[in-house]
């Protein structure tokens, strides 16, 4: 009897001293998590608002770099990417050694994550962003003729290329069977996605508030070419990272990522009907705009029907202005639109 009731003692203290281990294991803080989840939406906002931004002025307006709204978005958004990204990693190194939040700022946390790969990404990350201030000084210094030049849209494209590079070289385009493939098709992705929606805050805050005619018709017409582009490159690098993660056309259907990614095409579509839509309601509007010298009522609406408009593949005309050279740098000649009769069309009498 005394050696069966040594063995069940025996045998139950491991399992007891087993419970209390696995209880008392340490977990990834739950702060810590959701600091790192807001970082990193700022930092991808940040993102998506600097890269657009020069690519906006450098491309299809030029004049921005003077509005002060737009100097200032672009300040904001290279302040919010620098300090984002040198906080998410001390976050992401508190979480990975599973600390509280406190950790994210001792000095070890960075050594630590130093090195490893995704420190030394997350270093070269934070390098191109202090290049980037090199960049953005030399615009708010020139001006327009730094947007123009050659040798600052080089620079621009240099730090903005590498600054999408480093945000998805860690990601999950590094899975499958063909990195590189991922890696091109996941640099795609974020660079039509910033292009896009960045571009549209620099059309509604920058562009449209001024109601200069002849800005609206040239940098209006131009980025609804570029969303078109953009929807349309989206749509393939998506197609590859799909290809390239879920890897077979049964699991779309059968795993959570694939779920998604159908949930995300769902969304896509539904945007792309309504903005064609409103296609035919932009162009009039448009119109109007220009023809009223921007006046304050017509524009506003018209800044509102982007919110739908901007998603769609095709584009506005061209040119709204026709005829003659403007008469001065920041006015167009009215156009002709059916709403004006001969009688007061300023070139029929």
């Amino acid at each position: 009897m005394s050696f069966v009731i040594g063995a069940g003692a025996s045998d139950s203290a491991p399992a007891a001293g087993g419970d209390e281990a696995a209880a008392a294991a340490p977990a990834p803080s739950d702060a810590v998590r959701k600091a790192w989840v807001a970082v990193r939406w700022v930092d991808y906002l940040a993102l998506a608002l600097f890269v657009s931004g020069l690519g906006f002025l450098a491309v299809l307006w030029p004049q921005g770099s003077q509005d002060r709204r737009t100097r200032r978005i672009l300040a904001a958004s290279w302040a919010a990417g620098l300090v984002a990204t040198l906080a998410g990693a001390g976050l992401q190194g508190a979480y990975g050694a599973m600390g509280p939040l406190g950790d994210a700022l001792k000095v070890s946390t960075y050594t630590d994550l130093l090195n490893g790969e995704v420190g030394v990404v997350l270093a070269c990350r934070a390098l191109i962003w202090v290049l980037a201030a090199v960049v953005l000084a030399a615009l708010m210094q020139g001006g327009q003729r730094a947007a123009r030049s050659p040798g600052w849209r080089v620079g621009a494209a240099v730090v903005g290329l590498g600054l999408l590079r480093t945000t998805g070289i860690a990601g999950h385009n590094s899975e499958g069977s063909n990195p590189g493939w991922g890696a091109m098709a996941d640099l795609v992705h974020l660079l039509g996605v910033s292009l896009w929606l960045g571009g549209l805050v620099f059309l509604l805050l920058g562009v449209l508030p001024r109601r200069r005619p002849a800005e609206l018709s040239a940098a209006v017409s131009g980025y609804s070419t570029l969303a078109g582009v953009c929807v349309a490159a989206i749509a393939v690098a998506g197609a590859v990272l799909a290809w390239q993660v879920v890897g077979s056309f049964s699991a779309l259907f059968d795993t959570d990522y694939g779920q998604l990614l159908l949930s995300k095409l769902a969304v896509l579509a539904a945007v792309l009907l309504i903005a064609q839509g409103s296609r035919s309601w932009v162009r009039t509007r448009l119109d109007i705009a220009v023809l009223l010298r921007g006046d304050r009522a017509t524009v506003r609406p018209f800044v509102y029907s982007w919110r739908s408009r901007d998603s769609s593949s095709s584009s506005l005309p061209r040119r709204v202005c026709w005829s003659r050279p403007p008469p001065a740098a920041d006015r167009c000649p009215t156009p002709y639109h059916p709403f004006l009769s001969k009688e007061n069309h300023p070139y029929e009498h």
